[in-house]
């Protein structure tokens, strides 16, 4: 019998919390069930596996990532839109640890194509379109943009920025000036 209240969409839910509190490779059925005071396999019945449940906390994750930075980014342009969008990114990290692993967990082709990844991607080409950018330098600057902000994120909550005295704040407003200025060259000299 199915426990009244248990959805896949409540676990999922469940899942992503748990997943910053303790990490993303942490969660599994098995940890929600004592989370929930249930047997693993009355949740089976909402969801398949453990990796079904990652998949789903990841698509979960980046639905509420794209939702944050479309927030972020509206009536912005040009440099405004990209700290914007970095900043939306590097907030929603520092906020959600283990929300945003689970966004970049690899998906299949078919659901990757069907996710708020798709969103993420368009946003990020909508704000490159200020700049004037063709391709491929289009692409070449989107995964420079999610290199660079990724890079930095993963290295500022892993502490690996506790040891100096320059504020990581004032290293983030500089590299997105120089973000910023590298686009506006690169479309220049086009």
């Amino acid at each position: 019998m199915v426990r009244a209240g248990l959805t896949a969409e409540r676990l999922t839910r469940a899942g992503a919390e748990l997943a910053d509190e303790v990490g993303f490779d942490q969660v599994t059925v098995s940890a929600l069930a004592r989370q929930f005071d249930v047997k693993v396999a009355s949740l089976y019945s909402h969801v398949k596996s453990s990796q079904d449940l990652k998949t789903r906390i990841a698509l979960f994750a980046l639905a509420e990532l794209a939702d944050r930075v479309a927030e972020a980014l509206a009536g912005r342009a040009g440099r405004d839109a990209l700290a914007a969008f970095a900043n939306a990114y590097r907030d929603y990290a520092k906020e959600h640890p283990g929300r945003y692993a689970a966004a970049r967990l690899r998906l299949d082709p078919e659901t990757a194509a069907a996710s708020a990844g798709v969103r993420h991607a368009q946003m990020t080409r909508a704000i490159l379109r200020g700049y004037d950018l063709s391709e491929p330098d289009q692409t070449h600057a989107v995964r420079m943009l999610g290199s660079v902000f990724h890079g930095y994120v993963s290295l500022e909550t892993a502490g690996g920025f506790d040891h100096t005295p320059v504020d990581p704040q004032q290293s983030w407003a500089w590299i997105i000036d120089s973000l910023d200025a590298l686009l506006r060259h690169q479309a220049a000299t086009s």
